[in-house]
């Protein structure tokens, strides 16, 4: 029980200090709003236009693929290291690469999915299907 009592002194401590020094932050701190400093600040540029610009869902799909298949990388570190140690010490292959296999074949099940899906193609804008690059004439190396 007093591992327990560590624990939830160690939480308490941990809420205490941010939140106490926010409130005395709070506190002592000026308060002068101006135009300035309500103002975006952009590396010292001058922001142009509306800052509400849409993006391409395409990008969001790329960046969630990528970090799943960083996590798979993660995950398959460790099994690595042990992997030659462990069927040194007899542990049988079927053991070992059973949930490793099993891990892998479940997200390339993901990334077959995804792929039908078109989650990984690039769309074209109606900009560039309306922008097409032009060839000049004598450029043709085909």
């Amino acid at each position: 029980m007093n591992d327990w009592i560590a624990i939830g002194a160690l939480a308490v401590i941990g809420l205490v200090i941010p939140l106490g020094m926010m409130t005395v932050s709070a506190l002592i701190r000026p308060s002068v709003p101006s135009k300035g400093k309500s103002a975006v600040y952009e590396s010292g540029e001058v922001p142009t236009g509306s800052a509400r610009l849409r993006f391409n869902i395409q990008y969001y799909m790329v960046a969630l693929l990528f970090v799943v298949f960083d996590v798979e990388t993660v995950m398959l570190l460790p099994w690595v290291v042990v992997y030659r140690p462990a069927l040194e010490q007899g542990v049988q292959m079927a053991t070992l690469l059973g949930p490793m296999l099993a891990f892998v074949g479940i997200l390339a099940i993901g990334l077959v999915w995804a792929w039908r899906n078109n989650a990984v193609e690039w769309s074209d804008s109606p900009r560039a299907t309306t922008q097409k690059t032009r060839r000049r004439p004598g450029d043709e190396s085909d």
